[in-house]
C-alpha cells in the first residue's frame, strides 16, 4: 500500500485509489459521520461497513472517531471507542471484543524511517486485545499489542508491545503499575 523509494517532497506515498478512497472517506466522515447524533451507532457501524471495515455486534464508535481508513478496521463485539479517539490505521487495526478506547486515544500506525533519505514512510499493525481498556489520551505507537484485559492508564505512552494480560500499565515510559482482577462479573463469560 505504501510506495516504497518515492521522493515524498514531490511524489505521492499512497497510490490514486487508496488516496481517491480515503478522499472519499473523507466526505463521508465530515457529512454523514461526524454530525450523526450519539445515539446514532447503528448508522455510523453502517457508513464503516460501506467503507470495508469489519465490526461485531454492539460497538459504540462516537461521532468524534477520526478513521484513516476504515477498511484496515476490525472491531469485535461489545466495543466503545469514546469522542475524540484517532485510529491512524495506515496499518490494520484490530480491537478486540469487550474492549474500550476512551477519549483522546492515539492509535498511531504509522511512522517514517528516519534513516532512510526520503524518511520512507513505514506502517505496523495495531491490537487490541479483548477486555483491555485504553485509558484517555493514551499514545500506541505502530507495531504494539496491548494483551488481554490489560489496562493501559491515562496519558501513557506505549511504543513497544506489553507483554502480561490482565495487567495495569501507566507512565512514560509504560510500564507494569498493577494487576487486574480476573474475576469480574461478566468478564470471560459470553
Amino acid at each position: 500500500m505504501i510506495i516504497q523509494g518515492n521522493d515524498p517532497y514531490t511524489q505521492p506515498s499512497f497510490s490514486l485509489g487508496n488516496r481517491v478512497a480515503r478522499a472519499l472517506w473523507g466526505v463521508t466522515w465530515l457529512l454523514l459521520f461526524r454530525p450523526s447524533p450519539p445515539p446514532f451507532h447503528a448508522w455510523r457501524r453502517l457508513l464503516l461497513r460501506v467503507f470495508g471495515a469489519r465490526l461485531g455486534k454492539q460497538v459504540h464508535v462516537y461521532p468524534n472517531v477520526k478513521i484513516w481508513a476504515p477498511w484496515l478496521l476490525t472491531i469485535g463485539n461489545h466495543v466503545g471507542i469514546a469522542n475524540g479517539v484517532n485510529l491512524y490505521n495506515m496499518s490494520h487495526i484490530t480491537i478486540g471484543d469487550y474492549a474500550v478506547i476512551s477519549q483522546g486515544a492515539y492509535l498511531c500506525g504509522g511512522s517514517h524511517d528516519y534513516n532512510t533519505s526520503n524518511f520512507q514512510l513505514i506502517a505496523k499493525p495495531i491490537t487490541v486485545g479483548q477486555y483491555a481498556w485504553v485509558c484517555a489520551d493514551v499514545f500506541i505507537g505502530l507495531g504494539v499489542t496491548v494483551p488481554e484485559g490489560a489496562v493501559v492508564g491515562a496519558r501513557s505512552v506505549v511504543t513497544k508491545s506489553l507483554v502480561q494480560s490482565w495487567v495495569v500499565y501507566a507512565g512514560n515510559p509504560c510500564r507494569q503499575v498493577g494487576v487486574r482482577k480476573q474475576n469480574i462479573k461478566g468478564i470471560g463469560h459470553e
